[in-house]
């Protein structure tokens, strides 16, 4: 039986709990054997500046250590220059090439999916998972709809890290959004407290 692989990247900064149960929906809905979190080094479409790839690494540890299907894949943050999930792809392809590999997105990431580097390869290499909204259809360009994707269903969490950077910058709690650890390492590192950009 292959092994049933997710990929998920972003910038995780910092990880929250609307990642996590994203993650943990898609572990059931696609009977992934593992979901690998790949924290963007240099996200290429991201103006504003991350929290230092250390930080980031550590906050996904913190909070991905209760399920161990929950695997911290870093080597995006050991590559010089942008980040391009491409790269990622072709490399776990070819370590694993047997596996089925799943690349978990969000409905706004497949809207712009034909913007990607090598999105095409992407497709020929992984299944899209995208992450479905109740009620809202996902739509792409046309050349990357002519590619099945599995939808895997959005827990109702309206949380951002943009909104989490807002409210540790304003001294408001964070409790509620992010794993306990999370927050006492944000608290302890004094990320975040200075205004943090979009």
């Amino acid at each position: 039986m292959a092994e049933r692989l997710g990929l998920f990247g972003g910038s995780f900064d910092p990880v929250h709990r609307a990642h996590l149960a994203l993650a943990q929906a898609a572990l059931e809905v696609l009977a992934l054997d593992r979901v690998l979190w790949l924290p963007a080094g240099r996200p290429w479409q991201k103006a504003r500046a991350l929290a230092p790839a250390a930080d980031r690494l550590e906050m996904l540890r913190l909070a991905l250590q209760h399920e161990p299907r929950f695997v911290l894949d870093a080597r995006e943050t050991r590559r010089p220059g942008p980040s391009y999930t491409r790269d990622s792809v072709r490399e776990l392809r070819a370590e694993h090439p047997a596996a089925r590999l799943f690349l978990l997105i969000g409905q706004d990431q497949y809207a712009g999916f034909h913007t990607w580097q090598g999105w095409a390869e992407i497709l020929q290499q992984a299944e899209l998972a995208v992450a479905a909204r109740p009620g809202v259809a996902a739509r792409a360009a046309d050349a990357v709809q002519r590619h099945p994707h599995h939808e895997v269903p959005l827990p109702p969490l309206d949380i951002s890290a943009t909104a989490i950077r807002a409210r540790v910058a304003a001294g408001v709690p964070i409790d509620d959004l992010v794993p306990p650890e999370v927050a006492r390492y944000i608290d302890r590192q004094g990320l975040y407290r200075a205004a943090s950009g979009s």
